[in-house]
């Protein structure tokens, strides 16, 4: 029979990063902006120590009662360190602009990546995530990119900064793991009010009505400003919605609203 804490770390995901070199590169990216960190699901204390190292505040979310004794143990003699038991979910974002840091669930990544995105005071987000995930927001399966990554381009760039082994965690996991990095622009791409309309431009698209993305901006747009439209962004009239590149996506819509260069 599986031990309780088996259980409780294949609930909870807690595959813990052993591997020292990698350690201290997550840190290194993970700081790069300084200031307060924010660590979601910091285990045992491990990353929370090297973040310590670098960053004027870390405040670390562990949401399992046993492993936050182990983490405020590591983190006993440091004042900059402030060790939360509780849910990073239902946290509120700090009032000051701050970073994001984490090995995360994997079960929660979706819900953490959405709150990062959502939390305005939040500069950049370095989390350690299944390599399935980080590939498919930067664009890692030939070329295609998903509808999250392509609707928040022009106020995060997404990249994934490294692939990591699974034999470097402990327990091992079954699949290998990347960091995605999400980090905020310090201009957006485009102007704030337009926003919004690029996120319905954006839903058109990926709705696939029609079979491409030609015929689906059709249903929303004017031909003669569809055809500029992908002119402008060296789109082919049968390219599907998948490939086609955030950045082509910019310059389509500058084209569909009539915004300058």
């Amino acid at each position: 029979m599986p031990s309780d804490r088996g259980r409780r770390r294949r609930v909870l995901s807690q595959n813990l990063l052993a591997d020292r070199a990698t350690l201290r590169r997550f840190a290194r990216a993970a700081t790069d902006g300084g200031g307060l960190i924010v660590e979601v699901g910091a285990g045992d204390g491990r990353i929370t120590t090297a973040l310590a190292a670098r960053a004027e505040r870390v405040i670390a979310y562990e949401i399992d009662p046993e492993m936050t004794e182990r983490l405020r143990t590591r983190c006993a003699g440091l004042d900059n360190v402030r060790c939360v038991t509780g849910d990073f979910l239902r946290a509120s974002p700090p009032l000051v602009p701050f970073h994001v840091a984490g090995n995360i669930p994997y079960a929660a990544t979706s819900p953490i990546v959405e709150w990062c995105l959502r939390a305005p005071g939040l500069g950049s987000a370095t989390l350690i995530t299944q390599l399935e995930y980080a590939r498919k927001r930067t664009g890692g399966y030939g070329g295609r990119w998903s509808r999250l990554t392509v609707e928040t381009w022009p106020v995060f760039g997404w990249w994934l900064l490294e692939r990591i082994p699974r034999e470097r965690f402990r327990p091992v996991p079954r699949v290998d793991a990347g960091v995605l990095r999400l980090e905020r622009r310090e201009r957006p791409l485009l102007p704030g009010e337009a926003l919004a309309e690029y996120r319905r431009c954006v839903a058109a698209g990926f709705e696939g009505r029609g079979g491409t993305l030609h015929a689906s901006l059709r249903r929303e747009y004017s031909r003669g400003r569809v055809d500029a439209a992908f002119r402008a962004a060296e789109l082919e009239r049968g390219t599907v919605v998948a490939y086609v590149h955030p950045d082509q996506w910019v310059r389509l819509f500058r084209v569909l609203r009539g915004l300058p260069d």
